[in-house]
């Protein structure tokens, strides 16, 4: 099940990047919180709090207790969405939607494996998983962290299908039973490439050798070009009489 987290927050009116800058500067990171039955209220928490909360966190999923500033009673509600810098992984920004702890949430909540299956273990064969995360749900309070999934049984050719998954109590899912969340597989072989013979070439192409004396046939439709004639020896000058 889900830990709720305590979490103190402070109403935040300052609004834009500039403001946002500020905030940063002293260690505060903006967040929101919004609800289907109330509109987006800005907050800013202090980053040491955000810090100490995922330590805490035993799960994707984190349910929080937001002790508000200037209000009575804490606000329950569920970190939807956190962004870091992409560059020292600082926590930009929070946002939280606010629930109640007599209505369903919406949730996915990520698949572990347990234990080695049998047809990996003994014949080799590899663990597949097709579905990393399952759409659930439940009441706050029956939020879970992960789902376990026992695969020591698994041979070769073997699968888990969401509709053999255990779900917690009071936990529910619409995802269509017969999708696999789990198999395993007989490994993959690749056939060794042909090694090449040192020093093999390619054959050489003999062409028929033609007799002695053979004139080439002469090209369809030309004739064969006559041989020059020899020009007459220039006569002899006539003797003197």
């Amino acid at each position: 099940m889900a830990r709720q987290v305590k979490l103190k927050a402070e109403r935040r009116t300052a609004i834009g990047r500039s403001a946002t800058r500020k905030l940063k500067a002293h260690g505060i990171v903006p967040a929101v919180m919004y609800g289907a039955r109330e509109k987006a209220q800005p907050l800013q928490i202090s980053e040491r709090e955000i810090k100490a909360m995922l330590s805490r966190a035993a799960g994707e999923n984190i349910l929080v207790e937001l002790e508000i500033d200037g209000e009575q009673s804490a606000r329950l509600a569920l970190v939807q969405e956190i962004q870091h810098s992409p560059v020292r992984g600082d926590v930009l920004h929070i946002d939280f939607h606010a629930v109640s702890m007599d209505e369903k949430i919406h949730a996915e909540v990520p698949l572990e494996p347990s234990g080695i299956a049998n047809g990996v273990k003994n014949f080799g064969g590899l663990l597949e998983q097709s579905l990393r995360a399952l759409a659930i749900e439940c009441l706050p309070r029956d939020l879970p962290d992960r789902i376990v999934v026992d695969v020591s049984a698994l041979n070769i050719g073997d699968s888990i299908h969401v509709r053999d998954l255990q779900l917690p109590p009071g936990v529910t899912t619409r995802v269509a039973p017969d999708l696999t969340a789990l198999s395993v597989i007989e490994p993959s072989v690749e056939e060794a490439p042909v090694a090449a013979v040192p020093g093999a070439t390619e054959p050489e192409v003999i062409t028929e050798k033609k007799p002695e004396g053979e004139a080439e046939a002469a090209p369809a439709g030309k004739e064969k070009a006559a041989a020059p004639k020899e020009k007459a020896p220039a006569s002899k000058e006539k003797e003197s009489k």
